[in-house]
């Protein structure tokens, strides 16, 4: 079997780091990958699909201090099972799920960072 998922898409809101018992490192983050496409009728569509990424270790680490909200990552990972749960709205919900193993950041950081650390290299990947 192969599992496999390569993904590009927007940060929805930072990222959050936690650490497990053991001291291992877990960032998790929504990403937003959009598709857009033209419909039968010449229509500009466009959908957004929100994925939850788990990245572990240094790679979390990594994404924790240079993630944040609106920024540009292409995610490289295998597809988990869908979390699924009861909202306040009593409805059933599930969400795409994400192991990262690769994340290289893309696009532009935000001013502030850009100014904290200006010979970061933004696409390199960790």
């Amino acid at each position: 079997m192969f599992n496999k998922v390569i993904l590009v898409g927007n940060l929805g809101k930072d990222p959050e780091l936690k650490y497990t018992q053991t001291g291992r490192a877990v960032c998790n983050f929504n990403l937003a990958v959009n598709e857009r496409w033209t419909d039968q009728n010449g229509d500009r569509q466009e959908k957004t699909v929100w994925v939850r990424v788990a990245a572990w270790g240094a790679l979390g680490e990594n994404c924790a201090q240079y993630l944040s909200k609106g920024r540009q990552v292409l995610v490289e990972g295998r597809l988990d099972d869908p979390g699924a749960w009861i909202g306040d709205d009593k409805e059933a919900h599930a969400q795409n799920q994400v192991t990262a193993l690769n994340v290289k950041f893309l696009g532009k950081r935000v001013e502030q960072e850009e100014e904290a650390s200006p010979s970061h290299d933004d696409e390199a990947p960790f």
